[in-house]
């Protein structure tokens, strides 16, 4: 038995049905040469009977504490229910990628079953293009965004040849024949876990209050942080309570020339996928001056994980970025948004030793339920402060080819969170020389997400070309 920390119990917590709380992915595969693409699903599930022994969040499900007085434990499930956790699903003719992004769209609006191991894949066949689409999810419970990373190691290979890995993965012990744990111990177990929880607290005051120190002295260095207190971004359609109807799109560019706009500006990865995103939201608004009258607001994670450190878990913060999507000119755009993620990573740094990442849980999970639709109404109302526009999260993914069932792993575009008040999400995960970006929003926020997806690609495009020009 583990019970989750409060950060991960606090997925389970915000959830409603606007606002499902699992991360997924779209991967597209290419079937070898002679196999016939009716077989995918098959091939797709023995793989994964053989596979999934090796990442934790497969094999176990949740056990509640009574009236959610404290956060809830994991429980070995069990035999694994593949007719349930695999599906397969056919697109109608002609099988486009419009088709292809709606029904992602769907089955990302749908809950999982929490009495289950809190996961689930459908394979999807009919695409145009011959390939194999695979939608998987999983809930933010279980793991964060470098956890999917480590989660999709264990199922996918660097050669097309397939087959079972040997040895048992990091997880919880078998409990086939036992009987589940008795409330008592659930109640018990609860108490020393919080028990836990406060001596952690208490021997990591001094790092805390050091910490706390270094975040002070960098906050006080920074005249802009002095002058502008908490920046807020513009409000927009984008920062409303949402229903539960989904949107996706994709777009790729190539990692190479990412990197290339990096290096003109003397800036890191991350800070160029900002500056394509502000590109595209200055397009995407480009007729709503309220919307562009100040600069937007980035909320990305920052993953608070040691060097080595896969376990699934999550253990992330966030960064509050401005994408100075009020500034015309690129230079000086890309300019402000490299002078704001450095600070934002400073103070982030500083501030490193006093980011929670575990409470005490006794009593928070009835706290939350009950704030979470306070939340809601305030949104609604608009008496919340706009703290961020949008989420943005880069996620540093393989440079190799992958494989699937042997099926060869052509890309792989995440699919993320929006909730209310945060009603679009950019994330993008690195793969084989590309930058795959999952675009996924509320419907009633951004119901053209396909054309914000060619605006990426757009502002992209312009980036490249004024570094031409600069070097020309």
């Amino acid at each position: 038995m583990r019970h989750l920390s409060a950060l991960d119990a606090l997925f389970l917590q915000l959830e409603t049905p606007e606002t499902p709380m699992h991360v997924g992915s779209l991967m597209l595969l290419e079937p070898p040469p002679g196999r016939s693409r009716k077989d995918a699903h098959a091939a797709i599930r023995k793989h994964l009977a053989s596979r999934i022994h090796l990442a934790p969040v497969f094999t176990r499900k949740l056990a509640f504490l009574p009236a959610d007085i404290g956060s809830p434990a994991w429980l070995h499930a069990g035999p694994t229910d593949l007719d349930y956790h695999v599906r397969r699903m056919r697109l109608p003719s002609p099988g486009s990628e419009s088709q292809l992004d709606a029904a992602v769209a769907r089955l990302h609006e749908e809950r999982l079953d929490r009495s289950r191991p809190l996961w689930q894949v459908t394979v999807i066949e009919g695409l145009a293009n011959g390939r194999i689409g695979y939608y998987s999810k999983v809930h933010h419970a279980a793991l964060d965004g470098q956890g999917g990373i480590a989660v999709a190691q264990a199922i996918l290979d660097t050669t097309p040849k397939t087959g079972a890995r040997p040895g048992p993965g990091p997880g919880l012990a078998p409990v086939s024949g036992r009987l589940p744990p008795t409330m008592a111990k659930l109640l018990g177990s609860a108490l020393r876990h919080t028990v836990a929880q406060y001596g952690r607290i208490v021997k990591s005051l001094p790092e805390t209050v050091a910490a706390v120190v270094r975040g002070g002295a960098v906050a006080l260095t920074s005249g802009e942080l002095r002058k502008r207190g908490l920046a807020t971004g513009p409000r927009t359609r984008l920062n409303a309570a949402i229903g539960r109807e989904r949107v996706f799109a994709t777009a790729r560019i190539p990692l190479a020339e990412a990197k290339a706009i990096a290096r003109h500006y003397d800036a890191k990865l991350n800070d160029a996928v900002l500056a394509i995103c502000a590109g595209a939201l200055r397009r995407q608004f480009a007729r709503d001056r309220k919307a562009l009258a100040k600069a937007m607001i980035g909320a990305v994670p920052v993953s608070l994980r040691a060097p080595g450190d896969t376990t699934a878990a999550n253990n992330v913060s966030m960064m509050l970025i401005s994408l100075a999507t009020q500034v015309a000119d690129v230079r000086k755009r890309m300019a402000a948004i490299v002078a704001a993620s450095t600070r934002a990573k400073r103070l982030t740094g500083s501030m490193k030793g006093a980011i929670p990442t575990d409470l005490p849980s006794l009593g928070l999970p009835w706290l939350m339920a009950r704030i979470a639709p306070l939340y809601r109404q305030a949104v609604t109302a608009e008496r919340i402060p706009v703290i961020a526009n949008l989420a943005i999260s880069n996620v540093p993914g393989p440079q190799v080819p992958l494989y699937l069932a042997g099926m060869k792993l052509e890309s792989y575009y995440p699919v993320s969170i929006v909730t209310h008040g945060l009603g679009l999400n950019v994330t993008i995960v690195s793969y084989d020389g590309s930058l795959d970006f999952g675009i996924v929003a509320a419907k009633s926020a951004l119901p053209g997400v396909r054309g914000f997806a060619r605006h990426i690609e757009a502002a992209h495009r312009e980036l490249m070309k004024t570094i031409g020009r600069e070097r020309g």
